[in-house]
């Protein structure tokens, strides 16, 4: 390739494929990369630059989002956490995971473009209302439709706004919603205040949501995905396997948030055997996972204060909804466990442990402890990147490293 012109021509949005294998459309994603090829051929350094630079600016977003929810220490440290998190190194060291930055910047400007098209009010007749910039929330659903455009995942940010219409800015509490729907039921209730106001906009994240999937599938074709027994050992698994196993899944992605000691660029060749039975010890995790979040969410909605209740609604809706499509839920993924898809979801983790942690210093006297205690785990954080990064140098190293933390890799390999 030697100039743009070339580049567009053989773009994949003017000219798209039907990949029988993966349907992966990500565009604008595969654009950059070709950019990166017209300007320095493949020497990776300029690939690896990009990818940093990326990091970096999604840093300095989410720091923005966090601001909308958290005060500023809070906001501070998440941004932080999240920029040190060992889980990240996929998808920043390695090239491809250029699809998770990508979105994530485009991500992380929808919301912040939908906080603004909802930010001013009005009093009327009725009371206080959302005077709705539309240029800003048209704005925000552009910037959505580029974030699936550089990974699917990134129309994820639609439910996103839609959380963030409900409970920060109607500000309604569980109770409310069950008031609502008891209404609902009898055939007795009324249409609440909140709900008539956010129709509006909500009927455009609903229509923007189904637009974008109709055009997926227009281009990429209605078939799902074809995966094989060595991608994704638990979807040819039969049941109760393969509903137990999906589910425990989910508990080691979040013991990789929690604890990112032991990474792997690749988890199939039985890294994580099936969980054939309910007297499996391992159930114990999924159970642990969802008590955690049923805790979380009912905590979020009936009883905290507002404030803490926006943040935590917040942060587990950045931690699932961007993790839906990585979950088997809707169809069978072609992997077991992707680090870097824990991207976006690891930005709702960062803020819950930011928020936490601002919280406990708010309420103990030995607020020194409390620092040191933080200070250490950026600290660690930042090492284990920082020698996870030398394991991605090549070929050779990325998968010694793998066998070394997963013996039942080396012993596939072997």
């Amino acid at each position: 390739m030697t100039s743009i012109s070339a580049v567009l021509i053989h773009f994949p949005l003017f000219f798209p494929h039907r990949s029988r294998v993966t349907k992966s459309y990500r565009p604008l994603c595969v654009l950059t990369f070709r950019l990166n090829y017209l300007l320095h051929g493949l020497e990776p350094l300029g690939y690896h630059l990009v990818n940093m630079l990326l990091h970096g600016v999604v840093c300095i977003l989410y720091y923005r989002m966090c601001s909308m929810f958290l005060p500023e220490l809070s906001s501070f440290v998440a941004s932080l956490l999240f920029a040190v998190h060992p889980i990240h190194t996929e998808a920043v060291t390695g090239v491809v995971g250029r699809a998770e930055t990508l979105s994530s910047l485009f991500f992380l400007g929808s919301l912040v473009a939908y906080s603004g098209a909802t930010a001013k009010q009005v009093r009327g007749a009725r009371g206080a209302r959302v005077a709705t910039d539309w240029r800003l929330l048209l704005l925000a659903m552009l910037l959505a439709t580029t974030a699936m455009l550089c990974k699917e995942q990134g129309i994820t940010v639609i439910a996103i706004c839609a959380v963030y219409e409900l409970f920060i800015v109607q500000k309604v509490r569980g109770w409310e919603l069950v008031q609502f729907g008891e209404g609902v039921v009898s055939g007795k209730g009324s249409v609440p205040p909140w709900l008539a106001d956010m129709a509006p906009r909500v009927f455009v994240l609903v229509a923007t949501t189904l637009g974008l999937m109709l055009a997926r599938v227009h281009v990429m074709g209605a078939q799902l995905p074809v995966f094989t027994r060595f991608d994704n050992p638990a979807s040819v698994a039969p049941s109760p396997s393969r509903q137990l196993t999906y589910n425990y899944l989910l508990s080691v992605n979040a013991g990789l948030l929690l604890l990112p000691s032991t990474l792997c660029c690749d988890w199939t060749m039985g890294t994580i055997p099936l969980v054939e039975s309910f007297t499996d010890v391992r159930n114990l995790g999924t159970v642990a996972l969802y008590l955690t979040l049923a805790k979380l969410s009912y905590h979020a909605l009936f009883v905290a204060h507002r404030h803490h209740a926006q943040v935590i609604i917040m942060s587990l809706a950045f931690v699932v909804l961007p993790f839906l499509p990585a979950t088997n839920l809707f169809f069978p993924v072609g992997f077991v466990v992707a680090e870097r898809v824990l991207y976006m979801p690891s930005m709702g983790f960062c803020m819950l442990v930011a928020h936490g942690f601002t919280n406990l210093l708010d309420r103990v006297q030995a607020k020194k402890y409390l620092w040191l205690a933080l200070l250490g785990l950026l600290a660690v954080h930042a090492v284990k990147t920082h020698v996870r990064n030398f394991d991605w140098r090549d070929e050779y190293t990325i998968f010694t490293a793998g066998t070394e933390g997963q013996p039942e890799e080396r012993q596939a390999l072997q």
